[in-house]
């Protein structure tokens, strides 16, 4: 009988590890299972073009259901695996459904939830999250009646849906309970960039700001209250707080896990070497250091780490050693960022930000770790280029416009 391999989750990284199965000539059986009613489909276009109009649900999809079926790849919607057995070296899946399903192998791509508010009048018609389909089509079906708009966080998901709000005319509204913008990625020069480029194009910014409640007229909501007592008026209110790593199922295999996260070695190995996992779900070492655990929210991540898991599944060892790499699109500011920059010790300004177009370096020990460019592709790619091959840039130079930065590249 050939090999069986079920995979938990039907997000970037489980289509990857199907799409790379395939790719190398792995001619067993695939099941993906998911919770959405849908097939696999990207997440990033949600918060920016769908919402914006400017791309449709098909236009999401990863790969057209013909697909999966001339590769023989079986995608069940619409179901939870609930839980696992196993009877010796083989496994059994149990969905929501009561559906069983069979496997030799087991991958985890269970993604993560977005972050819950615990406050009065959250459940009132009109306070939404984003994380999914449903969610992103709940958001644009008020999207055109909608005049006021409040979002609650200020990172990658809030700035991007606030950045499509002010492009549209909204009365737009930024409360984030940080000091900064994305304090958890970027410097305080990255964030305050975005706080008065935002503030440029008409959006208010409160940061150190607490919200109270959600109030409403009968079931709707028609503001926001903070902690001051100031009320701010709302069609619309979008939380984007953070996510939640799923390491519920893997909690009842008995998996390692790390504040929810799967712990996962370098070739995607949970602590059940018979189990791989991968995606949002997970912590792994640092994939250029080997240091430590991070966790990377990122399609990149998803797919890099999903190619190894593939390997791994066949018997192949391949280190994950992906140079991790973010963006976010927020009206004409286009911010690329390549490495870590967690632990920095420096950082290197490069360009002007009152022009829009600049970066920020990030220096470890005197080594470069990390960049956040704004409209400065050539920098992005220069830095991400050099850490791949293990370089550095010197920083006495870095700043220095007149001098392309992927010609001052060294061991």
């Amino acid at each position: 009988m050939s090999e069986r391999i079920l995979i938990v989750g039907a997000g970037q990284a489980g289509m990857q590890i199907a799409v790379s199965l395939r790719d190398a000539e792995f001619d067993g059986t695939i099941t993906m299972v998911g919770e959405e009613p849908h097939g696999p489909y990207q997440r990033p276009p949600l918060s920016k073009a769908f919402l914006a109009g400017e791309s449709d649900e098909e236009s999401l999809e990863l790969r057209s259901p013909a697909f999966y079926v001339e590769n023989n790849i079986v995608v069940i919607t619409d179901e939870q695996v609930l839980d696992v057995r196993w009877d010796a070296a083989h496994g059994t899946a149990i969905t929501n459904t009561g559906r069983e399903v069979a496997f030799d192998k087991l991958a985890l791509t269970t993604g993560a939830d977005v972050r819950r508010m615990d406050v009065e009048g959250v459940d009132l018609d009109g306070v939404l999250y984003l994380r999914g389909l449903a969610d992103a089509k709940a958001l644009k079906s008020r999207w055109d009646a909608a005049q006021d708009v409040v979002v609650i966080g200020g990172g990658f998901i809030g700035l991007e849906v606030a950045a499509v709000a002010g492009k549209n005319g909204k009365t737009t509204t930024v409360v984030h309970r940080s000091e900064r913008l994305m304090s958890r990625v970027v410097s305080p020069t990255t964030s305050t960039f975005f706080k008065e480029a935002h503030e440029r194009r008409g959006t208010t910014v409160l940061l150190n700001t607490q919200v109270s409640r959600f109030v409403g007229d009968g079931a709707k909501v028609t503001g926001v209250e903070l902690a001051d007592g100031t009320l701010i008026p709302a069609d619309i209110v979008m939380i984007g707080i953070g996510v939640v790593p799923r390491g519920d199922l893997a909690a009842k295999l008995g998996l390692e896990l790390a504040n929810d996260s799967i712990v996962v070695d370098e070739f995607a190995r949970t602590s059940d070497t018979r189990i791989v996992a991968a995606g949002d779900a997970v912590v792994m070492p640092h994939p250029l250091t080997g240091k430590g655990q991070v966790a990377l929210e990122s399609v990149q991540n998803a797919v890099d780490q999903a190619k190894v898991a593939a390997n791994t599944l066949m018997g192949v060892e391949n280190e994950y050693h992906a140079v991790p790499w973010f963006w976010s699109d927020q009206d004409t500011m286009k911010l690329q960022m390549a490495g870590i920059s967690a632990g920095y010790d420096e950082t290197v300004l490069r360009g002007n930000p009152d022009e829009e177009k600049f970066s920020v370096i990030y220096y470890r020990d005197g080594r470069l770790i990390a960049i956040d460019s704004v409209n400065e592709v050539l920098d992005y790619m220069a830095v991400r280029k050099a850490l791949g091959a293990g370089q550095t840039i010197p920083s006495e130079n870095a700043s220095d416009t007149s001098v392309k930065l992927k010609d001052m590249v060294q061991d």
